[in-house]
Formats: C-alpha cells, sequence, structure tokens
C-alpha cells in the first residue's frame, strides 16, 4: 500500500465510543486520526437522552448514598432470569463491571458534567447507575435541541478533548475497507477511506477501532438475526445518524466474526420499538425533531405525538386492524411484523397506518399539515374513508389499501365503542368513534434501534476472527461490538475506553 497519512491508531467512527477511543489512546501517548463520515461528530449519542450506565460505586453514586459494587455489576448484567442479561458474554461483563468507576472518572477528567440526580432504568440494574449528561450549551449545535437531547453534551466535550489533546478529527470521510496481510495471523495495516471524491489510504500503525455504530439501517445485515426486519422498518437516528453495518462488514471481509448473536432477538428493550410521533417517517419514540433543528429540511416533519392511543386504531397495510392499540409491547411488534396476506412479499409485514377523525385531532391539539406531517407519502386526508384509502400512497405500501376492507374495519370499530368490547383483540372499553371528517391516515409502522449484537472480541477489546483468534491491531466498541446487550451508552464508553489504552500500547 501507499499511504497517503500515517498514524500509530485510526478510529473508525467519532460517535460515544469512538471518541472515548481517542482521547483515551492519546491519553497513552498515540497519535490518532479519527474518521467520520457524516458532516460533524457524534453520532447515534448525539442523538440520545445522555443517560449513562457506570456503577460499581462511582463518584456520583457515593455522591448519593447509593451503595454498588463491581461484583453487583457484573451479578446483574449475568442474571439468567432475564433476556437483556442471560445471553451476555460473562468475561465481557466482568471487564465492563471492573472498568465502569474509571471511566466515570475519565469522563469527568475530560470535561463532562451531569445532571445531579440518579435515574432508575427498566433494565438489568438492581440500583440507580444510570446519571444523565447535561445538554450541550449552543443550540445550533444540537441536531434536535429543546428534546433533552443530553448526549449532545457527552460528544461535543469529549471531542473538545480528544481535538485539544491532538487527535486529528477528519469529517466526511467514509471507510470503505480496512487492509490486512495476507495470511493466516496477520495484522491489520491501515484502512482505505472516500472523501470528496477522493481515495485515501490511512495507515495504522498500532491500531483500528472499529466505533461505526450498529446495523439497524443495513437491511440485508439485519435480517440474518430477524428475517421479519424487511424494508419497510426505518432506522431510529436518522436522518442524522446512518447504521449501516459499515465496521462490522469491513471486519468480516477479513475474516471477523460475529457474536452473541442471540442478543438481538431476545424480545427486551428497544430493538424495535412502537413509534410514538406518527405522520414522519422516523418517528423513534424519545427523539423529536423541532423545525429549528439544522437537518430538519432532511427531516421533513415533526410528526404528531400521540399521547392516548385510544385515539386511533392502527391497520396493516390491507386496511385491516391487527391487534389492540394501547399495547405497546413485544406482542404488538410481533402482531405488526406478522405476514397479513401479502403472497408477493412473505417476510415483513408492511406499513403500518394510524387512522384517525377531526374529533381525535381536536382531543389531541395536532396540526395535521406541515411541517407536522408528511404529507410526500406518509400522512393523508380525505373527507371519507373510501377516499382516504386511495389516497395512501407510499414507497413501502406496494399496492392500494381497499377502500371497502378500511371502511369495514373502522364500521366494526365504531360497532366496539357502541358496545363497549373490543371483540377482536380485547382493546380495554373502545372509547372514541372514528366518525367525524376531514379523516387522517399517518404512517405508524415500528421502527428499530439497538443493536444489540456485532463482532466478537475479547476483554481488551480486540475482533476475534471465525477460527477464535485475534484479528492482530483490528477493534471494536460500541454497538458494533457484540457480546453485551446493554442499552444505551455505558458499554460503548467503557471499550472504547479499553480499546483505545490497548491499541496505544501495541508494538507498532
Amino acid at each position: 500500500m501507499e499511504w497517503n497519512l500515517s498514524t500509530d491508531v485510526v478510529v473508525i467512527g467519532a460517535g460515544a465510543a469512538g471518541l472515548a477511543a481517542a482521547v483515551s489512546a492519546r491519553d497513552h501517548g498515540a497519535d490518532v486520526i479519527v474518521v467520520e463520515e457524516n458532516y460533524d461528530i457524534g453520532g447515534h449519542a448525539m442523538l440520545s437522552g445522555g443517560r449513562v450506565q457506570l456503577g460499581g460505586g462511582n463518584a456520583m453514586q457515593k455522591k448519593h448514598n447509593i451503595k454498588d459494587t463491581p461484583d453487583q455489576v457484573f451479578a446483574d448484567w449475568v442474571n439468567y432470569r432475564r433476556g437483556d442479561s442471560r445471553y451476555n458474554d460473562r468475561d465481557l461483563v466482568r471487564t465492563f463491571a471492573d472498568e465502569c468507576v474509571p471511566t466515570f472518572q475519565f469522563l469527568l477528567d475530560n470535561g463532562v458534567t451531569f445532571i445531579d440526580k440518579p435515574i432508575v432504568t427498566p433494565d438489568a440494574a438492581t440500583v440507580p447507575r444510570v446519571f444523565v449528561t447535561h445538554e450541550w450549551h449552543v443550540p445550533s449545535e444540537v441536531v434536535a435541541p429543546r428534546r433533552n437531547r443530553n448526549g449532545s453534551g457527552l460528544v461535543r466535550r469529549l471531542a473538545e478533548s480528544a481535538r485539544k489533546k491532538g487527535a486529528q478529527i477528519l469529517l466526511k470521510h467514509e471507510m470503505t475497507q480496512i487492509v490486512r496481510d495476507p495470511g493466516k495471523g496477520s495484522k491489520v495495516r491501515g484502512i482505505v477511506a472516500q472523501a470528496d471524491g477522493k481515495v485515501i489510504a490511512i495507515e495504522a500503525k498500532k491500531g483500528i477501532v472499529i466505533a461505526t455504530g450498529g446495523h439497524t439501517g443495513n437491511v440485508n445485515f439485519r435480517r440474518m438475526f430477524d428475517p421479519r426486519l424487511t424494508e419497510e422498518y426505518q432506522q431510529a437516528g436518522l436522518p442524522y445518524s446512518f447504521q449501516g453495518a459499515d465496521g462490522e462488514i469491513a471486519a468480516m471481509d477479513i475474516g471477523a466474526s460475529l457474536w452473541a448473536t442471540g442478543t438481538q432477538t431476545s424480545e427486551v428493550g428497544p430493538a424495535i420499538t412502537k413509534t410514538r410521533h406518527v405522520g414522519t417517517r422516523w418517528g423513534y419514540l424519545s427523539l423529536y425533531y423541532e423545525t429549528d433543528s439544522p437537518i430538519f429540511h432532511l427531516c421533513k416533519a415533526t410528526g404528531l405525538t400521540v399521547t392516548d392511543w385510544h385515539e386511533a386504531i392502527l391497520v396493516n397495510q390491507f386496511g385491516q386492524r391487527f391487534w389492540n392499540e394501547l399495547d405497546s409491547g413485544y406482542d404488538f411488534i410481533n402482531a405488526a411484523l406478522a405476514n397479513h396476506g401479502d403472497k408477493n412479499k412473505l417476510n415483513g409485514g408492511g406499513p403500518i397506518w394510524a387512522i384517525f377523525d377531526a374529533d381525535a385531532v381536536k382531543r389531541q391539539k395536532w396540526k395535521p399539515e406541515p411541517p407536522h406531517v408528511d404529507p410526500d407519502g406518509y400522512f393523508a386526508s380525505a373527507d371519507t374513508i373510501h377516499e382516504l384509502a386511495g389516497r395512501i400512497k407510499n414507497p413501502y405500501q406496494k399496492q392500494p389499501i381497499p377502500g371497502d376492507a378500511l371502511q369495514e374495519t373502522v364500521n366494526r370499530y365504531n360497532s366496539f365503542v357502541t358496545s363497549g368490547v373490543d371483540r377482536d383483540f380485547n382493546k380495554p372499553t373502545p372509547l372514541h368513534k372514528i366518525a367525524t371528517p376531514p379523516f387522517y391516515a399517518a404512517w405508524a409502522t415500528p421502527i428499530l434501534h439497538d443493536s444489540l449484537t456485532g463482532l466478537r472480541t475479547d476483554t481488551h477489546g480486540q475482533v476475534i476472527d471465525t477460527r477464535g483468534e485475534v484479528i492482530q491491531g483490528l477493534y471494536c466498541a460500541g454497538e458494533s461490538q457484540g457480546g453485551f446487550a446493554q442499552h444505551g451508552l455505558g458499554r460503548c464508553l467503557v471499550f472504547g475506553r479499553i480499546a483505545g489504552r490497548h491499541a496505544a500500547q501495541r508494538n507498532s
């Protein structure tokens, strides 16, 4: 190879894991180049709520008299009774548990600040371990301002620290290949990236850290774990942070193995969720793009926030109800992903639409017009139900919804409101008829979030190949790393810091 640039450690991705790796590598004396395909840093963490799960008796826990130990962290996250812990790689969990306290101090040392209040999370943790970072103080540098996107404060502080310490962050640089010497047991040498239409080869004399995020945006890749997840299911974090499995694929091309893949389909946590904001393509539960978002021109709509699912019915691509709308768990998800009669496309459940009327709009105080909804395929309205069915046009809606079928569905539901009993799906006491024009249809298809599996690594973050051997010089952290099904930022920060440290200490 002829290298255009050369450094000790190349980090692929400038999200929580990548930035932690960059700072850690610099702290241990390595020169660092970070490549990031987006126009700005942060990845999924930029859009996150900033909830950092690092227990074990860290400084904030002690301040609030929360009793915790690394041993308790370990016990919680290998608990066989829970789906989010029973499948975890216990070696990785042990390392995570032991590194929680020093990683929390690492964040404090690098300028990250926290709200002085512990958060209780609905996961394997048995004591409060989550503290929330402060949102970044410059609204124009927050992708979803005024919506508690506190993760912006985490990644902005880490990026600021990385740059001050001498790490070079190259934006709009898309990694396309990891270069490895030929032969069994060989080491990685660097990466190839594209920027401004040019190919750039970057030598990594000590190591490469994959921190590219997860795989939820890659239809082919995610279907390795769940064949139902066809193209109609959108990815949370878009249109800002795309998770295309780039790191996983590049590593697998040179022999890397996946690990603990059962965690992806354990049906625990927000791997796939019911939407909360309908009428927009990307309506993830807690992510709401205000009109002053710097990427709102890509988002196109805020969505209509549903606070009560009594206000609408949910129908499939054939205009039929399929489950109790009040349910938000995996029973609902599985019903939405089921085959509803499409003989040409057996996998995937197809689009889901929220159907409601003018009275629901008044009760919810919605504004069913742009920029609150996206009429370009994700929202429709009409004066009759039959007419509404004909106006539902979307790239993922492969055939028109039959007007008679949708009318029959609405009529049947209205009869349940009259009787007070949902004879089809046991929705408790249906409250509101859909009877007052205009009538509306809003995109409400489940949306993907967590990548809970990825590349196999050892406890240093070194990537393992399909024969169980270390790929020399290759590391992975964050959502592209497999083995630990913890939602959020904690595991990303811990293993990013570990990977950067170990890579920096390698011999060239």
